[in-house]
């Protein structure tokens, strides 16, 4: 039977999450992957960076790792080659993985080191007041956009595909459970993993722009959005201005550390093997 107890460090609650935050939703469909995979906690690492969505690995009981703004996926790369029996994922925000950590971002996508980013986008800098990200949509009001944003949106999933990426998907909190199969999915696959779940800021985004309460914002999130699989069923203009869903794609490339161990073993000398 599963417990969330059993994973999470009781002494560090209560959460400093706000009412209605999607990012809630995300830790227990991350925990609920990792226990259907019966990994043992000994065998997964946890590293984030700055922002709420990194505040999450501070409350769960596995390996984990805290630190600058934009730098997880570097320091969990760094774990992954010193480590690489380790289950090793990256927990970030939009601000942090596509904004300073946007050079970690799309390195890390096209070494292809098998680890997981979860990145969860919620169109807005959360912890520090309320800024335009690089994914909130033009229109959008924010602190640093009293009168709506006027750059485009990043999106995340087409950027980590063209980085090089092997495994590319989203997920909506609206949809928990689908969250969690993709990010079983996502923890099975030999190569990097990139997973974007669209999880609501209600406090900041949701108050700015006026688009109604907690449940109001994930309703948006399902009527704006269109699974993968269905969409190829349907006509364009059925398709024209929704978001897909689900696994958006998957493709075997040379994993970095199989490449690494075939590079250095052919660079070293004869005599120098023994």
């Amino acid at each position: 039977m599963f417990d969330f107890k059993e994973y999470l460090r009781l002494d560090m609650f209560p959460h400093m999450l706000c009412p209605g935050c999607g990012h809630g939703i995300v830790l227990g469909a991350m925990l609920r992957a990792i226990h259907s995979l019966g990994l043992s906690k000994d065998e997964v690492m946890v590293v984030s960076g700055i922002g709420c969505s990194s505040r999450l690995s501070g409350y769960v009981d596995f390996n984990t790792l805290h630190t600058t703004h934009g730098r997880p996926l570097a320091f969990a790369t760094g774990i992954k080659l010193a480590r690489p029996e380790l289950k090793v994922i990256v927990i970030t925000g939009d601000g942090d993985a596509l904004s300073i950590g946007g050079n970690h971002l799309i390195h890390a996508a096209r070494r292809n080191l098998a680890m997981t980013c979860l990145l969860l986008n919620n169109e807005i800098y959360g912890m520090t007041g309320g800024q335009s990200a690089p994914t909130t949509t033009p229109g959008k009001i924010s602190t640093t956009s009293p009168k709506g944003q006027t750059e485009r949106a990043f999106d995340s999933c087409r950027l980590a595909e063209a980085a090089g990426a092997t495994f590319v998907a989203r997920g909506i909190t609206y949809e928990p459970a689908a969250v969690e199969r993709l990010i079983a999915a996502a923890l099975q696959h030999n190569g990097f993993s990139f997973v974007e779940i669209l999880s609501d800021c209600p406090e900041f985004f949701g108050r700015f722009n006026r688009v109604g309460s907690p449940s109001d914002m994930l309703f948006t999130q399902k009527q704006n959005t269109l699974d993968a699989k269905a969409a190829a069923a349907l006509p364009p203009e059925r398709r024209k201005g929704k978001l897909l869903t689900g696994i958006l794609h998957q493709d075997s490339a040379p994993e970095y550390l199989a490449t690494l161990d075939q590079n250095f073993a052919g660079a070293v000398r004869p005599d120098m093997r023994e």
